[in-house]
């Protein structure tokens, strides 16, 4: 039977988990076991657990990807991708939960949600056909804010606008003209806070996190 050293098999998955945290892909418990052939996902826990106490690694509670290295000022969570918004002319909005995106973030990662555009009415704000955007739901929305509408049950992005009391929904394409919906006919489901491009397809977790 092969002797290992006391201390290698730990050294290895903070390697692991380091690189991968580096990476923006914060692995679950039962990734590392996997990773590296434990017999039990307690096993894998125990290492980790160590690595924590040892101030390697930084876990934080009830999350399955909360680790995260010591000095990382924003924690890491996942935002579920929840369908498509129109950056064009308005478009049902899909709720069916396509997958996840790693963002790192001070919001309640309960907060965050992300949409898949569909449209260039956003093109001169950098946000073009088939990028993703993740939006924070907040009340508290400003003129010039870029969010995610909903006018009469169908969603769109575009960049809010108070004017005199009167709310503007201005596209950034001059295509596109602005829309000027009726104050009961409108919720604003959130602000949007980034824009994710993904150059290759598969780039979404796939599916829910488990420990």
């Amino acid at each position: 039977m092969a002797y290992t050293k006391p201390g290698t098999t730990r050294n290895r998955i903070y390697r692991f988990v380091r690189a991968q945290l580096l990476e923006g892909q914060p692995p679950t418990v039962r990734e590392v076991q996997e990773k590296f052939g434990m017999r039990s996902v307690q096993s894998a826990r125990n290492q980790l657990d160590i690595l924590v106490r040892e101030g390697l690694l930084i876990k934080q509670a009830g999350k399955a990807r909360g680790f995260r290295l010591p000095g990382t000022h924003r924690p890491s969570s996942l935002a579920p991708v929840v369908g498509n918004v129109s950056a064009g002319y308005l478009n049902v909005a899909v709720e069916n939960i396509e997958g996840y995106i790693h963002v790192q973030s001070f919001s309640d990662e309960n907060t965050l949600f992300a949409l898949r555009v569909k449209g260039d009415s956003m093109i001169d704000a950098g946000i073009l056909h088939g990028d993703i955007v993740l939006v924070r739901h907040q009340a508290d929305i400003h003129s010039g804010d870029i969010v995610v509408a909903m006018v009469e049950d169908e969603a769109t992005v575009k960049e809010f606008w108070n004017v005199e009391g009167k709310i503007q929904l201005r596209p950034r394409n001059d295509s596109y003209p602005t829309l000027l919906p009726n104050p009961e006919n409108i919720v604003i489901l959130g602000k949007v806070i980034e824009v994710r491009r993904h150059l290759e397809a598969g780039q979404l977790v796939e599916d829910h996190v488990n420990a």
